[in-house]
């Protein structure tokens, strides 16, 4: 999946994949890389227009969806 890098102090590229409703974040501490199951396109426009995705990550999506680490 393609990602695009973000402006975020916890996230250094985001990627989403609207047919298959999945959220990939890689984010800047370990260069850890994330899916995340389920994540609707008007939930991702929110999330990536959102004043902190750091803050949209941990308050609205963490926690809430299926995920998966990538290896």
């Amino acid at each position: 999946m393609y990602r695009r890098k973000v402006q975020s102090s916890a996230l250094e590229s985001v990627g989403y994949d609207a047919k298959k409703q999945i959220l990939e974040l890689e984010f800047r501490e370990h260069s850890d890389v994330w899916q995340y199951f389920g994540i609707r396109p008007s939930t991702y426009k929110k999330f990536i227009s959102s004043e902190s995705l750091g803050k949209y990550f941990v308050t609205r999506i963490k926690g809430k969806y299926p995920e998966l680490k990538l290896l």
